[in-house]
């Protein structure tokens, strides 16, 4: 075979000595436009996970990259005016430089001819190679000039970064965050050889506009930045090597290969440096095209290159997914300057989600300590446990107060519809279902989306407050709720608008009924799929009885006796859809701007109020955005709902996202919906709700030691073990958990030690 690698970097060095190991018969060659010892940046850093695969590729070449590194297992952050250290973590580092050099060197001993100082324009210089690797970088021509089949999207983010080098050898993984007259600094920095580390400088673009680094040269730059961090640097002064500043893009691409073209490394697809991913990308996506080759043989180019691209696929997405979630909390990281130390630092270790709660204890156990404290003290709990061999409790049993009702934790049961009601009455199934969760120990029960009127249901088999007889039915499950555990509960008051009269989900999604269905109503005459009957478009008459009816139904729930009441403006239903522009095309005076399309919600939400007690809490689902491109409901929309609501003394906010558009594409991950939960409570200062993919007691412990959220909802979860918190209680070791009398026998015994860390996966 004739193999050419375009571009000098990591992906296509690597990938040529792998291959000519494999076939030293081949001929391969590799073109690099710029001079064998010239490199872009400084360090490179891999965790100690991340190395085993080297090994196995090429011990010759991992023997010299081990020989080069610079090891260590601490991260410091410099916050405020202090330092918060964490230990337990592998890292390693060297030079980007010798990097490249040995792995030059390598292929020289393998026989692989390297290319300096050569410019390729076009994979037409190559007609006579078997196999092209485009391993040209993040401004990939190959990549630009077969864009149709590759069909690339690049996003170019928010902030600025120089990359810099400095003449202080530091000891540790460093953060420094800076606040100025011009907006909030970031460093990213970490040792790679004697006397040399990194030191990346970021900033929103904005920031670093107001500051005039837009107006600086190279050297200009540097000596501002060596000045803003001259007490960290002590002395020390910083190097340029191309330390422009530029913008991060986050690159991705359908496919990976035109005919015998391939996309490796940064060409390929990017990962933001905060997660210290690329080479590692470049060097696995070429250990993955060997393997390919090692399973097919050289024969068949195509299917070498199918396999490949499987192969990359999801590895690739779930380092891009966690590198985008990183690199959004540092475009962010001003939102969370208020934070304690100890809260900001947790807050930064758990920002992409690879690391959780329980990891983080494991690691360092100091720190968590620390941690929990800090979030005892931010909550207004007493630290009284010194001395008598108690440990403060994880996050998620601390208690939580909203008006007159007092949580004993900070699980939550969201709302779960059964399709299982008769005529709107709930029945033994919901006794079961709901009180089981009781008895199992979440703090806060929701019930299901209950509707206000017969016609506002999704199904007929959706639960109702719209007679006395359901009064009587719901008394039922809340006076059991009651009797038997400390979990307080409250109801989600809701009306389907265009998504009702279907039939149930088993029988088929969003399948009107073809018997006993019934006229839906919604702002505008707008069917939610076209399969679906057009809705009728409300008048001021549908709203003054819809509106009775959300009175009429919080009275009744009052009756039955629930601590709080839900208010649904979530996922398409009749409030949500007339808050988002995709669903509400009205010209009066519900319709139109965001405050307008606000009134009728607001309107009912202001009904309910009036007639609910004043020590009784009122809690809003809201979809915080359409995740539709543009035309939607946006996450800036959320934000500004979600103030009206505060104004309207709402006491927190429940923050789900979608369903009101069926173009709309979520991006699904753990804890995918946190981010907007966390962007309402820190620019408005409410209590929020988070609910999505939060899979256990860590993930709840994770968002509520990190300050994202108050409460956390979980449904799936609580389908699958409805003693979720009583089974967290025993891996914790959290002994005040209530049990109910019944269960006594099954309580675990106190443990002899205090427990810092589950006993097994809570998950």
């Amino acid at each position: 075979m004739k193999i050419v690698s375009v571009g000098g970097g990591p992906a296509g060095l690597y990938f040529s000595i792998l291959m000519k190991k494999a076939s030293p018969e081949s001929v391969i060659e590799v073109y690099e436009r710029n001079r064998h010892d010239d490199t872009f940046g400084w360090g490179v850093v891999f965790s100690d996970e991340t190395l085993d695969n080297f090994g196995e590729a090429d011990p010759e070449s991992y023997a010299e990259i081990r020989r080069q590194f610079r090891y260590w297992n601490r991260i410091d952050n410099y916050y405020k005016d202090s330092c918060i250290r964490s230990t337990g973590h592998g890292f390693c580092g060297l030079s980007r430089k010798k990097l490249l050099l040995i792995l030059q060197e390598r292929c020289r001993e393998l026989g692989v001819k390297l290319f300096f100082e050569t410019e390729v324009e076009s994979a037409e210089q190559f007609k006579d190679a078997d196999l092209i690797l485009a391993a040209d970088g993040i401004n990939s021509k190959l990549r630009e000039q077969h864009e149709a089949s590759f069909r690339p999207s690049i996003d170019w983010r928010q902030c600025k970064f120089a990359w810099f080098g400095c003449e202080k050898e530091l000891d540790a993984f460093t953060f420094i965050f800076r606040e100025t007259e011009h907006g909030v600094f970031q460093v990213h920095s970490y040792p790679f050889e004697p006397g040399r580390s990194t030191f990346i400088v970021e900033c929103r673009e904005e920031v670093w506009k107001r500051a005039g680094l837009d107006r600086m040269d190279e050297e200009q730059s540097r000596q501002w930045c060596e000045e803003l961090f001259s007490d960290h640097l002590e002395g020390s002064r910083l190097l340029i090597n191309r330390s422009l500043w530029r913008t991060f893009p986050t690159i991705k691409n359908e496919r990976l290969f035109h005919e015998n073209i391939v996309l490796l490394g940064d060409a390929a697809h990017t990962a933001h440096f905060s997660i210290g991913s690329g080479t590692k990308l470049a060097m696995e996506d070429a250990i993955a095209l060997m393997d390919a080759f090692e399973q097919h043989g050289s024969s068949d180019i195509r299917q070498v290159l199918e396999t490949y691209e499987d192969a990359r696929r999801v590895d690739v997405i779930k380092i891009q997914k966690a590198a985008q979630t990183s690199l959004e909390w540092f475009e962010n990281s001003a939102r969370y300057m208020q934070q304690d130390p100890q809260t900001f630092m947790f807050n930064l270790m758990t920002r992409s989600k690879r690391i959780t709660y329980d990891n983080l204890v494991l690691r360092d156990p100091e720190l968590m300590t620390e941690v929990r404290k800090a979030f005892q003290t931010n909550n207004g709990q007493r630290l009284d446990h010194a001395g008598n061999g108690r440990v403060t409790p994880p996050p998620i049993f601390t208690p939580f107060i909203l008006r007159g009702m007092q949580l004993r934790n900070r699980i939550v049961v969201s709302p779960m519809c059964q399709y299982s009601a008769e005529d709107g009455c709930v029945n033994d199934w919901h006794l079961v279902h709901l009180g089981s969760r009781a008895i199992g120990g979440a703090g806060l029960i929701i019930t299901e989306m209950t509707d206000v009127e017969k016609d506002g249901r999704i199904t007929t088999g959706c639960a109702g407050m719209y007679s006395e007889e359901h009064v009587q039915a719901w008394k039922r499950v809340v006076d059991f709720v009651h009797a038997n555990s400390p979990a307080k509960i409250g109801i989600q008051l809701a009306h389907a608008g265009r998504k009702g009269s279907c039939r149930l989900p088993w029988e088929g999604e969003d399948v009107p009924l073809e018997q006993g269905g019934w006229q839906c109503v919604a702002p505008s005459a707008l069917p939610f799929r076209t399969s679906m009957p057009q809705p009728k478009e409300m008048d001021v008459a549908d709203m003054g009885r819809i509106r009775a009816a959300f009175v009429q139904s919080a009275r009744w729930a009052l009756l039955a006796g629930f601590d709080l009441i839900e208010l649904h403006m979530a996922h398409g239903y009749l409030l949500s859809s007339f808050l988002s522009p995709l669903s509400n095309k009205r010209s009066d005076e519900f319709g139109g701007s965001l405050e307008k399309r606000m009134r009728f919600p607001l309107e009912v939400f202001d009904a309910i109020r009036e007639v609910w007690p004043q020590d009784k809490p009122m809690s809003v689902r809201i979809s915080a955005s359409d995740w539709v491109p543009e035309g939607g409901f946006t996450p800036g929309d959320a934000v500004a709902v979600s103030r009206m609501l505060q104004e309207h003394h709402c006491d927190i906010i429940d923050v789900s996202t979608g369903g009101n558009a069926i173009e709309s594409k979520p991006v699904y991950g753990r804890m995918y919906q946190v981010p907007f939960a966390e962007k309402i409570r820190s620019e408005l200062g409410i209590p929020v709700m988070a609910v999505g993919a939060i899979l256990g007691a860590d993930h709840a412990n994770t968002i509520l030691a990190a300050g994202r959220a108050d409460l956390c909802a979980m449904a799936r979860p609580h389908l699958r073990d409805a003693y979720l918190t009583l089974h967290a209680a025993e891996d914790y070791g959290y002994t005040e958990q209530f049990w109910p009398d019944q269960y006594l026998a099954a309580k675990p015994a106190p443990p002899n030690q205090p427990k810092l860390a589950p006993s097994r996966k809570v998950n």
